[in-house]
């Protein structure tokens, strides 16, 4: 057979013509090579459409033949060189005259003579993970992709090339399975501060740790699915989870007996795709379940299981399961740590913070200490009223001794809390209250204090001055103040208003007859001055106030509050009886915001669930001690609060210091107050008034913005908007007449935590830094704006320069020249505005609230002047109690930006500490919330 005849009709193997390759291998001739490379030539120089030309196919099969026909004639049978046909191909384009293809052909022939002139490079290694047993199995790159790929998923501005290429760069050959589930989560959280969607395919790569963690556990073997397949798998996998959980004495076995495959049919999957980094490292780390150190628990199974906990004593408690984790899980609403913590378990302590009054003998002291063990032992927060025990050189008739005061058994209680850290979880937390009047506040005062006999001094309580008006209008006045031992004044304790102010001036007057062994006087404004300097200098004592927390309180019929809580929210009574018990939940604000205002619809269903569930938690709540027990139960006080207001804000476009935003603060705490008001009259109906509501404010029909008039009164009036937009008259007259399920029902707590996990701002506070690092106990987090990021983006002015300059300037956008004004004031920080917004906000809301508000205040440059006007502030406005004091933080995000050998940008450097900073996310705020 011809060789010109090879193109139809090809020879037998052994007949055909060879062709010798570059690296010496001889293979068959195949002319259907040359026509492909002549077609490509001509696509080349005619361009795509050249393909599918009839001529072009004409011309093609010509030159083949001619090219064939001239090696047959060459030498018939012989092997051919590879460049030789190719020279006979450049020979025949140019004799039919087709220079342009014949020059691309030239061309691309001298590309691939460089190519081959370049040492090829190595071949990428064969990565393998070592797995428990020691074996190498080739690393799964397809899996990998897959991952990053889902995780990616819908999220703008997010790079799957990026988070692989990152990866890649940390992988090796005989990496662990934990190092490769981490490897992909380290390289995305290395791009959040260029990207806020970063963040959440953080989590989602964080989810897969989770996963395959989870369901290697319950499989007793290796075992992952990604979140496409476990959306298949989450029903199977909730039912070995809850039978793992209840084997392993983690769960409580009721839950078991639930309808389960009711229950399983429930889950919502796709919701775990709704947290953010530090919201699911969070969880991952403190919050589900898990067995020497393996967590089994997933974040749908872990609301469900506080869901079912929350819902063991309702009559179709999978029905109202199904209603509260719908709540949880889609961060409308979040119940507080210690409920997330422990329902749905065998110890399902629910109860946030405690409060109690120590007694003024040992007995009772070393009781109070016991009773601040066993309460912080399953997360609760404590806080202790100390002013009834006897100061410094008081006469002790049991010994005829003098006493060493409060400070000594402050320390101790202070070494207890440190003891005692619940269960590792988090550091107990305990908060000291001292009334104004005690001769020992001048040492109370430096309890923080670095300098001094360490033996007096408690470096990890928490303080707070508990200050009654009389003190305030002697402040005022630039009068005297008088201390007394309270052994000698036994009464002024429970007394406040004016009736504290006739036994008052009653004991200043003996003293000055010289018939009081312990006291002291000494001019107001020189105690104040000092109480704000200390203050300024360690963070302690908060400043609260005695009268407007007992004067406005719905159960002042029932008892005196001492103090308040941890956080400074609670106001309720305490007694040698009786230990307050608070019970805490919040709204998340942001999810029930448009740009078009408050969704009040859904913020009706959301507050009304979430007085259930406060409700459910007082009659299923485990009690360490029977004062709690007893104080829970008569009273059944809850404190909703919110979280997210910032966000709030954001959305509503409406910057923090600003008339709009004081009214927006006014009329969205009125809309959750009177929802919260009405469930709880609602659920009369079901279960009954709490057993102390007669002789109530309530039963007056005073309700929580009345009460403010009995504080106006008492005071000869206070400088307050009073307006409402509501129909308060009309529940004013349910309340009376039905009455209410609980005695307390708002309160707003920080949220250090419970906001993480829902990914919005905290409580009420202002923005601290639209660009930063946060650091807390599951590490550390860059954190962005995402609302600023969006507005930036519209205006085109997103980029590296941009994260730059906000690490520059500490996350302000003030001395950015190109960042428009109406930017500048929308996302002004925490520091760059004047504090007193934040009071005239909290006025607005407390008049509303019928506990208190977890309130810190920001001083970008604190003075004593400042200091002085603020908190007198505070007290004109009818404040009931204030938090921190912040200065600026003590951690930052590094000013340089290191790209280059890792590629990283978000650096964290610490500062030193100005001297009353604390964190944002300070482990005291968490006792709460």
């Amino acid at each position: 057979m011809s060789l010109s005849s090879e193109l139809d009709h090809p020879a037998p193997d052994a007949a055909r013509p060879r062709v010798i390759r570059r690296n010496g291998a001889v293979t068959p001739f195949d002319a259907a090579k040359i026509r492909a490379a002549l077609t490509k030539a001509f696509l080349a120089a005619e361009g795509p459409e050249a393909g599918a030309s009839r001529r072009v196919h004409d011309i093609v099969g010509a030159l083949t033949a001619e090219i064939v026909a001239a090696l047959h004639r060459r030498g018939d049978g012989r092997a051919f060189d590879i460049e030789e046909i190719q020279d006979q191909a450049e020979l025949a384009l140019m004799r039919g005259g087709h220079h342009k293809v014949a020059r691309a052909y030239v061309l691309y022939r001298e590309a691939r003579a460089r190519q081959r002139a370049v040492p090829a490079a190595p071949a990428a290694p064969v990565l393998h993970v070592r797995a428990a047993d020691g074996a190498l199995r080739p690393l799964d790159e397809g899996r990998l992709a897959r991952l990053v790929e889902e995780a990616a998923a819908g999220l703008d501005g997010v790079s799957v090339a990026a988070i692989l290429a990152e990866t890649r760069r940390n992988l090796y050959d005989g990496i662990s399975p934990d190092e490769l589930a981490e490897a992909p989560i380290l390289a995305a959280r290395a791009l959040v501060e260029r990207e806020p969607g970063y963040s959440r395919a953080t989590a989602r790569l964080l989810l897969d740790k989770l996963r395959r963690e989870a369901l290697s556990f319950l499989a007793g073997r290796p075992d992952e699915a990604t979140q496409g397949e476990m959306a298949g798998r989450y029903a199977d996998y909730f039912h070995a989870y809850l039978k793992a959980g209840i084997a392993a004495e983690r769960i409580d076995p009721e839950l078991g007996r639930f309808d389960l495959s009711r229950i399983a049919a429930a889950l919502k999957p796709e919701r775990d795709l709704a947290f953010d980094y530090l919201g699911l490292q969070t969880l991952y780390d403190r919050y589900v379940l898990h067995v020497g150190g393996r967590r089994f628990e997933l974040p749908q199974a872990f609301f469900m299981r506080v869901a079912m906990g929350l819902a063991l004593r309702e009559v179709d408690r999978e029905a109202q399961a199904i209603e509260f984790y719908d709540l949880l899980s889609s961060f409308d609403f979040m119940a507080s740590t210690p409920t997330l913590f422990n329902a749905g378990t065998l110890r399902p302590q629910l109860s946030s913070c405690f409060l109690t009054t120590v007694a003024d003998d040992l007995d009772g002291i070393f009781k109070a200490i016991r009773d601040n063990a066993l309460l912080a032992k399953y997360s609760g927060g404590l806080g202790n009223d100390w002013t009834g025990v006897r100061g410094l050189g008081a006469h002790i008739r049991g010994t005829n001794g003098e006493s060493q005061g409060v400070v000594p058994f402050l320390k101790v209680a202070n070494d207890t809390a440190i003891a005692v850290n619940q269960g590792g979880k988090r550091k107990g937390a305990v908060c000291a209250y001292l009334e104004t009047w005690h001769v020992d506040i001048e040492e109370f005062l430096d309890l923080r204090k670095n300098t001094g006999d360490d033996r007096r001094r408690t470096h990890d309580m928490n303080t707070a001055n508990w200050i009654p008006d009389l003190f305030m209008e002697r402040v005022e006045a630039d009068g005297p103040w008088t201390l007394f031992s309270p052994d000698e004044t036994p009464d002024l304790h429970d007394l406040h208003g004016a009736a504290f102010k006739v036994a008052y001036e009653g004991y200043e007057a003996k003293a000055a007859r010289g018939e009081m062994k312990v006291t002291r006087r000494l001019r107001a404004v020189d105690l104040w001055r000092r109480m704000l300097t200390v203050l300024y200098e360690t963070g302690h004592p908060w400043i609260a106030f005695k009268d407007p927390c007992n004067i406005r309180s719905p159960q002042r019929h029932a008892g005196i509050v001492h103090s308040s809580n941890l956080c400074t929210e609670i106001t309720l009574n305490t007694s040698a009886d009786e230990v307050a018990v608070c019970n805490l939940g919040s709204v998340n604000l942001a999810a029930h915001v448009t740009p078009d205002g408050l969704d009040r619809e859904r913020l009706a269903r959301t507050v009304r669930t979430a007085m259930r569930l406060l409700d459910n938690v007082i009659d299923i709540n485990f009690y360490t001690i029977p004062e709690a027990r007893r104080s829970n139960l008569r009273h059944r006080p809850v404190g909703l609060g919110l979280m997210g207001f910032q966000d709030a804000l954001h959305v509503l476009r409406l910057p923090y210091a600003s008339e709009d935003a004081l009214r927006f603060a006014d009329q969205s705490m009125e809309a959750i107050a009177y929802e919260a008001i009405s469930a709880s009259c609602d659920l009369v109906a079901e279960r009954g008034r709490y057993p102390s509501f007669a002789g109530s404010l309530w039963s007056e029909g005073i309700l929580p913005i009345d009460s403010l008039e009995l504080l106006a009164e008492a005071r000869g009036g206070i400088d307050l908007d009073r307006s409402s937009t509501l129909d308060w008259d009309s529940l004013r007259e349910r309340v009376k007449t039905v009455g209410l399920r609980n005695s307390n029902c708002l309160a707003i707590a920080p949220t250090a935590t419970i906001s993480n996990i829902s990914g919005v701002s905290q409580s009420i506070e202002p923005a601290y830094q639209t660009l930063y690092v946060k650091s807390n106990m599951s590490g550390d987090f860059t954190v962005v704006n995402p609302h600023l990021v969006a507005d930036l983006k519209a205006r085109g002015l997103w980029d590296e320069l941009m994260v730059s300059d906000l690490k520059y300037y500490d996350g302000s956008l003030g001395a950015i020249d190109r960042v428009p004004a109406d930017l500048k004031a929308l996302y002004a920080t925490a520091f760059e505005f004047d504090p007193a917004w934040l009071i005239e906000a909290a006025a607005r809301r407390q008049k509303w609230i019928d506990q208190a508000q977890s309130l810190n205040l920001y001083l970008a440059d604190p003075s004593g002047r400042k200091l002085d006007a603020l908190y007198r502030l505070a007290w004109r406005r009818g404040l009931k109690t204030t938090y921190y004091l912040r200065s600026r933080s003590a951690t930052h995000v590094e000013k340089s930006t290191l790209q280059g050998v890792d590629g990283k940008l978000n650096a964290v450097s610490v500062a030193a500490p100005t001297p009353n900073a604390c964190a944002i996310d300070d482990p005291t705020c968490e006792a709460c919330q």
